[in-house]
């Protein structure tokens, strides 16, 4: 049996690890743990956020042990980028995990996520366009075969919502307000990487995408074989974005598909697929429940392979 590798990835809105032998996964685990709370103000990681990743990766060092993992590349992302103080959430990570995470750039993460989506996908339904919708970034990735285009904008459901959505269900001009932002990034998108114009098909990844195809699919429990590779037309989008956002938190998680602990940043999250789909013209989305996890673990195993591993 070949060696277990891991990548796990400590992101703005979750925390997530993946063990594989390289062809197929042992464990994909994930949690909330809202590292980028309170970073666009503060532009600090708060302690307690902190403290809820380095929970969530002494669960993962047990896996890890238990398995035996000979390899495991660990990553940060966006709330990381953007705070003064991430050698300290660096170094309490380290200590958790065994692995220091390595600080990703906007455009390392792009790449990454689109290796993993592509990876199961026939080029000949490219150009792709990848979008990668996180706490407090969203990736947008061009190409069919290999990356054409990359560009990381800041917005996310977490940022969208500590900025802009204060009440609970949404106000109209709270939506309108996250609509006009993304609206802005996408224009920077279609200026910055022209090729976005000529994508055949829009791949989503991330909790937001994710979350959207199971409560369209009324899912009670999580069932990535039913999410992985749905068609979500932009119609059901459409209809999952406005019932959601007239919908109190508590109405909200009442949704089969809709998870308690992301209840508060979906409407954001949202309003980021939907405006998307609108202003690029995608009919549809593809959901690909396989990501940036699944590009390091990927680049990992060929490492492995090239080193005679």
């Amino acid at each position: 049996m070949p060696d277990l590798v891991a990548a796990v990835d400590c992101g703005t809105n979750s925390t997530r690890m993946l063990i594989s032998d390289g062809t197929r996964s042992i464990e994909r685990i994930m949690r909330i743990t809202r590292l980028g709370d309170g970073v666009d103000a503060t532009g600090r990681l708060a302690p307690e956020a902190i403290e809820r990743v380095v929970q969530a990766l002494l669960e993962f060092r047990v896996l890890l042990d238990r398995y035996d993992v000979q390899k495991v590349r660990a990553t940060a992302t966006s709330a990381a980028r953007d705070s003064v103080n991430s050698d300290e959430f660096f170094e309490a990570a380290e200590r958790a995990l065994g692995v220091r995470p390595e600080l990703l750039s906007g455009i390392d993460e792009g790449r990454l996520s689109f290796a993993g989506a592509t990876a199961e996908l026939d080029p000949s339904d490219g150009p792709f366009l990848v979008l990668d919708i996180g706490g407090g970034s969203t990736e947008f990735v061009v190409g069919s075969s290999h990356v054409e285009g990359v560009l990381s904008c800041n917005v996310g459901c977490v940022r969208l919502s500590e900025k802009w959505i204060a009440t609970d269900p949404a106000l109209p001009e709270e939506l309108l307000a996250c609509l006009s932002v993304v609206g802005s990034h996408i224009d920077d998108v279609v200026r910055e990487v022209p090729s976005v114009s000529g994508a055949r098909t829009l791949v989503g990844l991330a909790g937001t995408v994710s979350t959207a195809a199971a409560v369209e699919l009324g899912l009670a429990d999580y069932n990535r074989d039913e999410i992985h590779h749905f068609r979500i037309s932009k119609a059901a989008v459409e209809d999952v974005f406005r019932t959601l956002a007239t919908e109190s938190r508590s109405e909200r998680i009442q949704n089969p598909g809709m998870e308690e602990d992301r209840a508060d940043v979906i409407v954001a999250g949202l309003s980021i697929l939907v405006k998307v789909m609108r202003q690029l013209g995608f009919d549809e989305c593809l959901v690909s429940e396989s990501d940036i996890l699944d590009g390091i673990v990927a680049d990992l195993a060929c490492r492995g392979s090239s080193d005679g591993g």
